[in-house]
């Protein structure tokens, strides 16, 4: 093997080395048989493996305002804290030091590492029938899909149908071959890949599974109507939305509701997927801006449930409110599709077909379950125009600090609608992000660029 090529993108994070030690004890040791199928139900039910995603994107994203000083000075005092100040001032290099890992790229490709010993190994294995090693199949398909739609929605330019052809992606790593070569491939390659997978593993999945860590038909739908929607393709979108919907559209009434539901019992959750850190104590907080939180309003029971007054939690020198959501029941934060996600795609694309009656009502079936009944005041748009950016706005109320916004302002970011120049100020020096920014692209970190020269760095 040639170690120029030995890459910590295939090793993955140590979760991941943890993962193929258990891989190797399943395979080798026990009751279990060598090559037998029961080995691989085993590997996807490792929900640490293949549920976890990333964490930067919240950072970034425009309803996130790291403002008080005592935050910053805080994050800079450790340098393990650094990514939170570069991430939040769209800087490069994110991670500073040449052997820093960058936890969402490890995390993702550990995942479809995991995923190309489902893929590669199932078939050939024993004691399962044709249709139960086509259902492995799929989902591994399925999760490798979700990792590849975050990767190539941090590290590449937002699809744009013009020059996806050419615009770089990110490696696509389909066996787990550790010497092969890591080039990246264009974005319209990544997303090939991701729709032919996704349509394949619909084949096989199951319609319903016992957990939303699991994937069923619900699940491959859900991202095939995000998947459609980061790609512009409204109607492929709402298509996809529908046919979730077919499946799964039970919605939490957060106006009655007494104790919010674990997220293996969450009705709203169709696949399930949590970010790998919690930003729940200081200096990890995820204060939110003036925008979010005057678009919100204070009756709107996201606002009541999952914001927090800052100084009486943390004390002296913090203000504002934060995202307090994990602190509820101490899970991570859910960014995985869901029920209100689907409904939010098909309101998105009726307002953008001109159907601006139907966008609305669509809207409005989400909001009742957002208010006390007596607070509930119906949505109305005056035109096409005014549909979309309500859609865009109960979007943002709706997935704050959970990866959509971040994804929803990259693809927004050249609509006149949507179009805005951003800044930030951090210990008195001001980061600007403009719509036309390579900050919209991640960097890769200089430890995987370092140990895989091949892979083209962003600018």
């Amino acid at each position: 093997m040639n170690n120029k090529y030995l890459s910590m993108l295939l090793l993955g994070t140590m979760a991941l080395a943890s993962s193929c030690s258990k891989y190797t004890d399943i395979k080798t040791q026990g009751s279990l048989i060598p090559s037998a199928i029961d080995n691989y139900r085993y590997i996807l039910n490792a929900t640490s493996t293949f549920e976890t995603g990333g964490k930067m994107t919240d950072l970034a994203a425009a309803e996130v305002a790291i403002v008080d000083s005592i935050q910053q000075a805080t994050v800079e005092g450790y340098s393990s804290n650094f990514f939170i100040r570069n991430v939040y001032t769209w800087k490069a290099p994110i991670y500073e030091v040449s052997t820093d890992h960058d936890a969402d790229w490890d995390t993702y490709y550990g995942r479809i590492f995991n995923c190309n010993i489902i893929t590669n190994e199932v078939p050939t294995s024993t004691g399962g029938t044709d249709s139960a090693k086509a259902e492995l199949i799929a989902e591994a398909l399925t999760h490798r899909a979700d990792a590849y739609l975050n990767l190539v929605n941090e590290y590449a330019k937002p699809y744009n149908s013009t020059t996806a052809s050419s615009d770089p992606g990110v490696p696509l790593v389909l066996t787990q071959d550790l010497a092969q070569k890591l080039s990246r491939v264009s974005v319209a390659t990544i997303y090939n890949k991701i729709e032919a997978d996704l349509k394949t593993a619909l084949l096989s999945l199951p319609t319903a599974s016992a957990y939303s860590t699991l994937p069923d038909k619900a699940a491959a739908y859900s991202l095939l109507a995000r998947f459609y929607l980061l790609k512009s393709d409204y109607t492929n979108a709402g298509l996809y939305a529908d046919s979730a919907l077919a499946l799964q559209n039970t919605l939490n009434n957060l106006g009655t509701i007494t104790s919010l539901p674990y997220r293996k019992n969450d009705p709203e959750i169709i696949f399930g997927k949590v970010a790998n850190q919690s930003f729940t104590y200081s200096p990890y907080i995820m204060r939110l801006s003036d925008d979010i939180l005057n678009l919100l309003g204070t009756k709107d029971m996201r606002y009541q449930l999952f914001t927090r007054d800052a100084a009486s939690y943390f004390g002296s020198g913090y203000t504002g409110r934060y995202f307090c959501r994990e602190q509820i029941n101490f899970e991570s934060r859910n960014i995985g599709t869901s029920v209100p996600e689907m409904m939010l795609i098909k309101a998105e694309v009726l307002a953008r077909a001109g159907n601006t009656g139907a966008a609305m009502d669509e809207v409005n079936m989400l909001r009742q379950k957002r208010f006390k009944a007596a607070d509930y005041v119906a949505l109305t748009a005056t035109d096409q125009n005014d549909a979309i950016v309500k859609v865009i706005q109960e979007r943002k109320r709706e997935f704050m600090c959970r990866l959509l916004p971040w994804m929803d302002q990259r693809r927004l970011k050249d609509d006149p609608l949507f179009a805005k120049t951003y800044t930030r100020t951090w210990q008195g020096q001001t980061y600007t992000l403009e719509p036309s920014s390579n900050r919209y692209v991640f960097p890769i970190a200089t430890y995987v660029i370092g140990l895989n020269p091949e892979i083209e760095q962003n600018p």
